[in-house]
């Protein structure tokens, strides 16, 4: 076996096509990993032979297998700058998340987030909120990517509602709008608690709505901006939130999510945004990736005493979407 997984990879990194088809057709593996821990997709990827990559995919070669440094083929594409094979991963790996949803399921399999969330307790600090595994709900150094996020939905018209308060952040770059009306929906009781004692429940245009969005929807009204960023739920959770948008969220408003999908990976997030951004197309919504850099905002020193780094990447695409009016 060991053989013939080396041959495909020769193949791969040759660009042979005729041999790779005869290898495929022969029923070579091609999802083989070798001595290095790379896979015959990402020989071809580190060297640009989309053709290869066409009949690897076709074959079933995994889009989403890492190798020992945590590098898919795609991201072996993008370090490379192959632009046609990437686009032709891309592609593989929006399809195949689009009918499979494969990432997804894996971060809730490996337990990427916390399902008993609402249930446990959470520690406030300074500059983080931590839920019980150590694991950050909310950083300091998010804020100004939250400023930006209040600026993108306070653009829409004076009334916004925020689906997850945690440290407040977006809430309070909001209020600097002065908007109408500021309805925060948020489920966890700890952090309910600080809201009221830190004078939330006090303030004349903001209205509280304890519990899970889910529970919360009959309550809801409509708003000029929405804002979205739930802990301890997954992408098939905000997929849900956004099959509400048309009754939700008035035309001309903004909606905005935070985007930290696959914020490890700087390739299956490059898929994720491509995703999303086809799911609200298909909900009738236009959305734009404005990129914002984040590496002078993360230090080593941010991630003391964080279990796990939930962000990676050097550029965090703030997602901005509006409804597609086909009369302008």
């Amino acid at each position: 076996m060991e053989e013939k997984g080396e041959k495909v990879c020769e193949a791969a990194r040759l660009g042979d096509v005729a041999g790779i088809t005869s290898l495929i057709d022969a029923g070579y593996d091609v999802t083989y990993f070798d001595a290095d821990g790379l896979t015959p997709l990402m020989h071809a990827a580190k060297l640009g032979h989309t053709q290869i990559i066409r009949k690897l995919i076709e074959a079933g070669a995994p889009w989403n297998a890492l190798s020992p440094s945590s590098l898919s083929a795609g991201d072996f594409a993008m370090q490379f700058g192959h632009q046609d094979s990437f686009d032709l991963l891309l592609n593989a790996g929006v399809q195949a998340e689009l009918i499979l949803g494969t990432i997804a399921r894996k971060e809730k399999e490996n337990g990427h987030l916390n399902g008993n969330y609402l249930e446990d307790r959470v520690s406030f600090s300074e500059d983080k909120l931590m839920d019980k595994d150590s694991k950050a709900v909310m950083m300091a150094w998010e804020k100004p990517l939250m400023e930006a996020h209040a600026k993108a939905v306070c653009s829409g018209g004076g009334h916004v509602l925020n689906i997850g308060f945690g440290m407040g952040l977006v809430d309070m770059a909001i209020q600097q709008y002065n908007p109408v009306s500021h309805t925060i929906v948020e489920a966890h009781p700890d952090v309910y608690d600080r809201m009221l004692s830190n004078g939330w429940g006090e303030k004349e245009n903001v209205k509280i709505l304890f519990g899970r969005w889910q529970d919360v929807l009959p309550q809801l009204g409509s708003y000029d901006g929405i804002f979205f960023d739930t802990y301890g739920e997954y992408y098939e959770d905000m997929r849900e939130f956004q099959q509400y948008l048309p009754k939700l969220l008035k035309p001309g408003g903004v909606y905005s999510f935070f985007n930290g999908l696959c914020g490890d990976n700087a390739f299956f997030h490059v898929v994720y945004c491509n995703l999303v951004s086809l799911e609200l197309e298909n909900l009738g919504y236009t959305t734009q990736l404005i990129p914002l850099p984040v590496k002078d905002c993360l230090a080593e020193d941010v991630w003391e005493g964080v279990r796990q780094k939930y962000w990676q990447l050097d550029t965090y695409y703030l997602p901005v979407s509006q409804y597609i009016d086909d009369s302008v």
